[in-house]
């Protein structure tokens, strides 16, 4: 038993010792970004450089993985197929928590840098990083492949393969793009730095993304006082409607 356990500890001890030696230090071009009345989206350049406190090691492969995540969401997703001549739902998955912005930059292909041990217990792919269970369907994973899909189309999920640029297995540097259509919430950005597939190192910053201005006053409105902003939107048309029809009046008269 002895003998086992110095095998196992000097198995273990080079990649602790690797965990120790390297380190991120990170940055981004901006923490808060804020959606005004024309906001068209934004971009996010995100920087860093491997501290380390021994050379690097020779034989193994430094793999640079970014995520952005924004606020999780539940949601249902149903399917619906003709029966008797009409369209009905015929079957449903329960997302449990979906994001509703997530973007995962890397500079290899992710199979190459990331074992699923380690995605499976940081939830670092989009895949992962959706939690559903069953309903009643018997092929979850087609209905969590939909809403990538969806969501791929409206550029709320990203997979950026080589993305990231290394620069003397030290400095690194990508840039994450943020669509019009984001969630307002706090966001979060994770930077993982693997070696032979195995995560030893990883830094964590928070993104603000709000409405501000006008945009800000409607929405808080909208959902504190919706009795005010209800009564608001109707006085708004009324007076829209006087006010076209008084022009028109005035152009025929």
């Amino acid at each position: 038993m002895k003998h086992f356990s110095l095998i196992l500890a000097l198995l273990v001890a080079p990649v602790a010792a690797v965990a120790q030696d390297e380190n991120v230090v990170a940055g981004l071009s901006q923490n808060t970004v804020a959606i005004t009345a024309n906001f068209s989206g934004s971009e996010i350049l995100i920087f860093g450089a491997v501290e380390r406190q021994a050379p690097a090691p020779e034989d193994s492969i430094l793999g640079v993985i970014i995520t952005v995540e924004g606020p999780d969401r539940g949601l249902t997703v149903r399917r619906m197929d003709r029966r008797y001549g009409i369209w009905m739902n015929t079957e449903a998955v329960e997302i449990d928590s979906a994001p509703t912005f997530y973007a995962v930059a890397t500079n290899a292909p992710l199979e190459d840098i990331l074992s699923d041990v380690e995605d499976d217990a940081l939830d670092i792919t989009i895949n992962r990083a959706i939690h559903a269970y069953y309903i009643d369907s018997d092929r979850p994973q087609d209905f969590i492949d939909a809403v990538i899909r969806i969501r791929e189309n409206e550029d709320l999920y990203q997979t950026l393969e080589g993305a990231v640029q290394v620069r003397s297995d030290t400095l690194f540097d990508t840039s994450i793009r943020l669509p019009s259509n984001l969630v307002e919430g706090d966001y979060t950005a994770r930077i993982f730095l693997t070696r032979d597939r195995q995560i030893v190192a990883d830094f964590e910053t928070e993104i603000e993304v709000a409405k501000v201005g006008l945009e800000r006053i409607i929405y808080n409105l909208a959902h504190e006082r919706p009795l005010i902003y209800g009564l608001l939107s109707l006085f708004i048309a009324i007076a829209a409607g006087w006010g076209a029809s008084a022009v028109f009046r005035y152009i025929r008269s």
